[in-house]
């Protein structure tokens, strides 16, 4: 079921009618994880079975780790939640990945790989997998830390893994921000709840009026990038930065929209990315929640920024290489994760040795004017998603062979409404830099809220996309 279907619509006028009703809790909650189970059955029923997997083995293990101060007994309980979160998700989503990656060397061993067969070894990725198994090893190690006590309402942790507006695609909710709000029921605010459909529709603009449109574009260029010409093969790449922007902070606006409708609030997931001016800047404002995350749980627990400059290097690769990882089991997303370490590695002791030039001269450096900053920002993002979109290797070096000039005769793709949309895009930031921010929110008491929230609608019904194309974070 996804957030643009009109099955969707239905079915959370549904849920958030009945959802105001009770006065208790408990009954509260029981409708919204029904919900929440029906939601995620819609894809496949089968798949309901890993998330009560996920959250019976959490709940449990969570609660041994916060009854013991033997710390052995604790470190067991912890490892029980990792390796059955992580082993599920490597099982799921990477086995095919490791087979085909090692199969060279196993055949050289005399082991016998899937390979002729491998439709026997077939393994469905269950939608939203990444998300809701992040989120509740986030739990455990929370507990671990003692940074939260263990829940000791089922219900209410039941409720917080399966929870429908973020299960399949983020933002990633900590506990410590979302099991306080379960366990009451919150107070209706009238401005909250406006507040809730104006970010759900602000998200299905971005959807269905940029991202869709851009998406286009992208998918015609990205099939066979061979045969277009230098300039149709950059204005494929510009458009996919911006699709993969407008696709996902889209869903993370309706997703944190429907949460408000219900009386709950979600973190900030998006801050305009692309207007950093570095890269460490770019992964504060992109993914804010994954970024955080691997940040606190690997990034730091791997020494992070302490230590030598080979440690932290080598900390800041890992810590990046494992997060392209994350988003696929391919080579592609693991250079662009590479990209990205290598990227921040370079930034980091080249702001250090500028930062001390520039104090020791007295005089400026390249990197105190973001113009310059923002430009190697882009640049850098913008070649880092080509290996993020491209489903080769060899895609991606065609690409690449595009943008450097080695297509200069070729077909010439321009689209109208692609350029609309690419426009909307720029418009969009460059408001942002204004005070007008403010009154893109459409507040509730303000006279033109009304009237552009109608445009909208219209604008939706009258130049949406033919077909149903799914949100792109899905696939992960």
């Amino acid at each position: 079921m996804n957030f643009t279907q009109i099955e969707f619509l239905i079915f959370l006028v549904v849920v958030v009618t009945v959802a105001w009703i009770p006065r208790q809790v408990v009954w509260r909650n029981r409708w919204l994880l029904l919900a929440s189970y029906y939601f995620y059955a819609y894809w496949d029923i089968r798949f309901c079975a890993l998330l009560i997997l996920s959250t019976s083995v959490d709940y449990f293990a969570a609660r041994r780790i916060d009854g013991s101060d033997d710390p052995r007994h604790r470190r067991l309980w912890l490892v029980v939640s990792i390796c059955t979160n992580l082993g599920v998700l490597g099982l799921f989503k990477y086995f095919h990945f490791f087979i085909d990656t090692a199969r060279p060397i196993l055949e050289q061993l005399g082991v016998a790989t899937p390979g002729a067969e491998r439709d026997v070894w077939t393994i469905v990725l269950p939608v939203g997998i990444s998300f809701f198994t992040f989120q509740t090893l986030s739990y455990t190690a929370d507990v671990y830390r003692r940074k939260i006590s263990a829940s000791h309402r089922p219900l209410d942790f039941a409720l917080y893994v399966a929870f429908f507006p973020q299960l399949v695609a983020g933002p990633i909710v900590r506990a410590a921000h979302l099991l306080p709000q379960l366990s009451e029921i919150p107070a209706f605010s009238r401005r909250r709840f406006y507040g809730g459909f104006q970010q759900l529709l602000r998200g299905a603009v971005k959807k269905v009026l940029i991202a869709d449109r851009l998406a286009e574009t992208v998918d015609v260029v990205f099939a066979s990038p061979e045969l277009y010409s230098t300039p149709s093969v950059w204005l494929a790449v510009v458009a996919y930065t911006g699709q993969i922007y407008y696709d996902f902070s889209g869903y993370t606006d309706m997703a944190i929209g429907v949460a408000k409708l219900l009386g709950y609030r979600f973190p900030v997931n998006f801050r305009h990315p692309y207007l950093a001016t570095s890269i460490q800047q770019f992964w504060r404002r992109w993914h804010i929640t994954l970024s955080t995350w691997l940040r606190d749980y690997l990034y730091i627990p791997l020494g992070g920024s302490r230590g030598s400059r080979p440690r932290v290097a080598a900390n800041l690769m890992i810590t990046m290489t494992l997060g392209g990882l994350w988003h696929g089991a391919a080579m592609t997303f693991v250079l662009w994760g590479v990209w990205h370490g290598a990227a921040l590695v370079v930034q980091r002791f080249a702001s250090a040795w500028t930062f001390a030039r520039g104090t020791t001269s007295g005089g400026r450096t390249g990197f105190q004017f973001p113009a310059v900053g923002w430009c190697l920002t882009i640049t850098v993002v913008m070649a880092g998603w080509v290996l993020f979109r491209s489903p080769s290797l060899a895609v991606a070096g065609q690409v690449f062979a595009g943008l450097l000039g080695y297509h200069r005769s070729g077909i010439q793709w321009w689209p109208p409404l692609t350029l609309l949309a690419l426009a909307l895009m720029l418009l969009d930031h460059l408001l942002w830099r204004t005070r007008l921010r403010r009154t893109m929110r459409l507040p509730i008491d303000a006279w033109y809220s009304p009237v552009v929230t109608v445009f909208a609608i219209w604008a939706l019904l009258l130049f949406a996309p033919r077909g149903f194309r799914p949100f792109v974070y899905f696939q992960f």
